[in-house]
């Protein structure tokens, strides 16, 4: 079994799109605990989601930022 340390604000493909007008796989990690929250880059809408289920549906990191940064549009 192969762990991946995963980091806020990383932005993550996921192996099926959101539901929403954008139909994007492309979340970032808004929490990272025993729960990840992650925020959908169309339509900004928050899930919450275990780790074990989370690390089952995604595909791969595809940006890491090297420094922490807030999400675009957080005061």
């Amino acid at each position: 079994m192969m762990f991946t340390a995963y980091s806020l604000y990383d932005i993550v493909e996921m192996k099926k799109p959101h539901p929403c007008k954008g139909r994007t796989k492309r979340f970032q990690i808004v929490m990272v605990g025993a729960d990840i929250k992650i925020r959908c880059l169309g339509c900004g809408n928050l899930i919450l989601m275990s780790r074990a289920d989370f690390n089952e549906r995604v595909r791969r990191v595809i940006e890491s930022p090297g420094k922490l940064m807030p999400p675009p549009g957080a005061n």
